[in-house]
């Protein structure tokens, strides 16, 4: 008898921990990050848009928390994708710049990053979309495995381009091996020298359907010049105007087949980065041109992701957040009506500069997290950026990872508290600045106002540069001489992170 009530005994507590266990997987949240590419402050309807339509970014930032100082690290692609993987500011990392299609891996394999941290805590995680963080080790053959990669800094799963839709090779890879190829016709690539016989953009222009503007002038593919040269690997290459569908597909397959334990997807947009090439369902939609389309592209994207996850059941215990890794550009690189068809549109809102620029418009960015059931519909002024998120979703899946750039948040995530970050450094090409409170900081740089190749103001003078962003959220009026101590106090705390002496501060030059 004895016997008998310890093994029920025994039966029962076993059966308690098993259902405890998958009580315990049943609360941790789905998390999907979607990341849109150059996409501006002012391109969204719920952030003042009104030429284009936005209807399923609105539904997230009108259902959920719109920030309105949500800002990425930095003003390039690269380092902000790398902040947002790693919890770690880019500047910190001398490799963390935009990176040609053959650069290596720049995460560290033995680095935190939010798919490692999530998959110790019982998560499936997956890429699918934009990657630019470098493969490999430096030499790459594209006709075998690709190693490092996303595979070894936490993603289960990854279907990418390795660079981004301007840049060789211009093909998908999925866990780390081309899809597509065909042995008998390898797929070389190269960053320095053409292939020979192999036209290019700038030698060839009667081949492009595209016209280039300015850098994208090597190896033609699909009428398009790009960054780099390639050879081979013709039944790989994209079809860029399937690229939408490409990536879609693959998202919502994921989300299909690992519904049931809790997921991490990074859904990486390659809209509205250029080449602009809408799927001809969109060709026209937005009245803006192709950038415009792309909006409207990506918009739908959005949509549709957010229809699978209800049709799946999924949807209201899933944390979705959206974002864009910096800031806008108008012209980037071809002539695609782009600038000619903007009208009134302000992709930048009412913020000063754009992508590339230390001013607000490079990093300050739509920024929303949306939650059935669990967000409630709100504004918020708190400073966030996206190096917060790593640790911000370790708290949310019971982790007690943190990095230290990286501040937990959640509270501010789930829009139940006000008290963001109290400051943040900002980056835009190997230079930067400093927001604290209401304040930023801009310190001296040598270099050009302005970009004229992208007509963008790059935020360079040879004074410092002070502004009260509360007051004065355009950057007009610079407070630097009228304001001394807050000039003072705003530089102490920069040199106290990034680790500037203050006698060299006024020699910081643009590199």
């Amino acid at each position: 008898m004895k016997n008998i009530l310890l093994a029920t005994t025994c039966l029962a507590t076993i059966t308690g921990c098993t259902q405890a266990k998958k009580e315990t997987a049943v609360q941790l949240p789905n998390i999907v990050i979607i990341y849109a590419d150059d996409l501006g402050y002012g391109d969204v309807g719920a952030y003042g848009a009104t030429r284009l339509k936005t209807p399923n970014l609105d539904m997230l930032a009108n259902g959920g928390v719109r920030f309105t100082n949500g800002y990425a690290t930095s003003a390039t692609c690269t380092p902000s994708r790398y902040a947002l993987l790693t919890g770690q500011y880019p500047w910190r990392n001398v490799d963390a710049k935009i990176l040609p299609g053959s650069a290596p891996l720049i995460i560290d394999t033995a680095q935190m990053t939010i798919p490692k941290m999530l998959k110790e805590k019982g998560y499936s995680t997956g890429v699918v979309g934009k990657w630019h963080l470098g493969l490999g080790t430096g030499i790459v053959d594209w006709n075998q495995l690709v190693s490092p990669g996303p595979n070894e800094v936490g993603f289960d799963y990854a279907y990418i381009m390795a660079a981004t839709q301007d840049r060789t090779p211009t093909v998908y890879l999925e866990n780390g091996l081309v899809e597509g190829l065909e042995k008998d016709d390898p797929l070389l690539v190269d960053y320095e020298n053409n292939f020979e016989g192999e036209p290019t953009g700038l030698e060839n222009p009667e081949l492009c359907t595209m016209k280039w503007h300015h850098g994208h002038n090597n190896s033609i593919h699909n009428g398009i010049p790009r960054i780099g040269f390639q050879k081979g690997g013709k039944s790989a290459l994209w079809v860029d105007e399937d690229m939408t569908d490409d990536f879609l597909g693959k998202a919502k397959q994921y989300i299909q087949e690992n519904k049931s334990k809790p997921f991490f997807l990074y859904y990486a947009l390659q809209q509205p980065h250029v080449p602009r090439t809408p799927h001809q369902r969109f060709v026209g939609t937005s009245g803006m041109g192709p950038r415009g389309d792309a909006i409207v592209e990506a918009d739908w994207c959005v949509g549709e992701l957010i229809k699978t996850l209800e049709t799946e059941g999924l949807l209201e215990n899933t944390l979705i957040i959206f974002s864009s890794d910096n800031g806008p550009v108008v012209n980037d690189g071809y002539y695609d009506d782009a600038v000619e068809k903007l009208g009134g549109h302000t992709p930048a809102g009412p913020l000063r500069g754009g992508k590339y620029s230390l001013f607000e418009a490079g990093t300050r960015v739509p920024f929303m997290a949306y939650w059935k059931g669990k967000i409630e519909p709100t504004v918020s002024d708190a400073l966030v950026s996206h190096i917060d998120l790593l640790s911000t979703l370790a708290k949310l899946a019971g982790s007690e990872t943190r990095v230290p750039d990286s501040q937990e948040l959640l509270e501010v995530l789930m829009g139940k508290s006000q008290q963001g970050r109290e400051e943040l450094v900002l980056e835009a090409t190997s230079r930067t600045a400093m927001r604290k409170g209401d304040w930023v900081m801009i310190p001296p740089y040598k270099g050009p106002a302005v970009q004229t190749q992208v007509n963008i103001e790059l935020g360079n003078s040879k004074d410092f540069q002070l502004y009260n962003l509360k007051e004065d959220i355009g950057e007009q009026n610079n407070l630097a001489i009228s304001e001394p101590e807050k000039l003072q106090e705003m530089i102490k705390t920069f040199e106290k992170i990034r680790g500037i002496e203050s006698q060299k501060i006024q020699q910081l030059e643009l590199k």
